[in-house]
């Protein structure tokens, strides 16, 4: 099977790095110099400098050159949530099938990815791969599983045919609401961890706040039609836990920046690479409102966010909440 991955970011990279190993592979870059600094280079020196890239890897600049590659194969976008429509309304109409790694909601119109795809082009078979990854892991060929997740049941099993191998366990669902709730909602969570691992609360508190975190995440999903038990799977607890614990996670080291102080213009800065949980915590609590669905965590993070609260006020905000029934 062909695959194509639109995206040479570090977890567009690391994908391709591991699926050419199996199957023909080709990695589009945007950029045309990044496209040949990293077929001169073997490397992607711009956001996966650590690992080298398999010589199989095809990599290309054109767009229509990259899609024409997986005709009749799959197609997978890995640019950030804010591209998904613009990539996916590129592509031709006969395209075999469509999976995105983008976790998050879309800025100004709230919707997850399968809402964007179902307006951009609603002929298309489409899905998402999530699930607990970093980046680099997979590109070392390190153990992972994540889950393909499509109401087009026989797209899922071809996600397992392209990607599942020694390294990478690919499992399927057939709730991709869960999934992508699952996948935003935890970047919003991991913000807040890292504000409490930043303040020094302890892991009592860290505990505190990825169960509760799990709570919100599984209230939302619910109200948009997800199924209670995709919370308990990879995409939902697995991807939480990683992301609020992971040394490596984005969006828990903006919280610890955000802890110490600083602004967050300069944090987005240093990072260099996208957190999508700044981008999309504003965006949750705004669907979370409009279904009624309480989110007071999320509610928290948005507000130092936004610099409205500070990350005292934020635990003084939760702490001070009423007493009620877990469940």
């Amino acid at each position: 099977m062909n695959l194509t991955v639109l995206g040479a970011g570090a977890w567009g990279t690391a994908l391709a790095a591991s699926a050419c190993l199996r199957q023909p592979t080709m990695l589009w870059a945007r950029d045309p110099a990044q496209a040949e600094s990293m077929r001169r280079e073997q490397r992607n020196r711009r956001y996966l400098p650590e690992v080298a890239l398999p010589v199989a890897l095809r990599i290309e600049s054109d767009f229509d050159a990259a899609v024409s590659h997986a005709r009749g194969g799959l197609v997978v976008v890995a640019t950030p949530m804010a591209g998904l429509e613009g990539t996916l309304r590129r592509l031709p109409a006969d395209t075999a099938g469509v999976l995105w790694l983008c976790k998050g909601f879309q800025n100004g119109t709230g919707r997850l990815g399968h809402e964007i795809a179902r307006e951009a082009c609603p002929a298309l078979r489409a899905g998402v791969l999530s699930g607990p990854s970093f980046a680099i892991e997979v590109a070392r060929g390190q153990p992972t599983a994540l889950v393909a997740a499509s109401s087009d049941a026989a797209l899922a099993e071809r996600a397992v045919e392209a990607f599942h191998g020694d390294t990478l366990r690919i499992y399927t669902s057939g709730d991709p609401v869960g999934v992508e709730v699952g996948g935003a909602v935890k970047n919003v969570m991991a913000i807040a961890t890292g504000i409490a691992d930043g303040m020094q609360l302890g892991l009592n508190a860290r505990a505190a706040l990825v169960t509760r975190g799990l709570a919100e995440m599984t209230r939302l999903g619910l109200a948009l039609g997800a199924r209670a038990e995709t919370f308990m799977g990879l995409s939902g607890l697995g991807d939480l836990v990683l992301t609020t614990t992971g040394e490596l996670s984005r969006n828990r080291r903006v919280g610890l920046r955000l802890a110490q102080g600083l602004a967050l213009p300069q944090i987005l800065a240093e990072l260099g690479h996208v957190a999508e949980g700044v981008l999309s915590a504003a965006t949750v609590l705004q669907r979370a409102r409009s279904l009624q669905v309480s989110m007071p965590i999320t509610e928290a993070v948005v507000g130092v966010l936004q610099g409205r609260i500070t990350p005292t006020q934020a635990l003084e905000q939760l702490m001070g909440r009423e007493a009620r029934s877990e469940h």
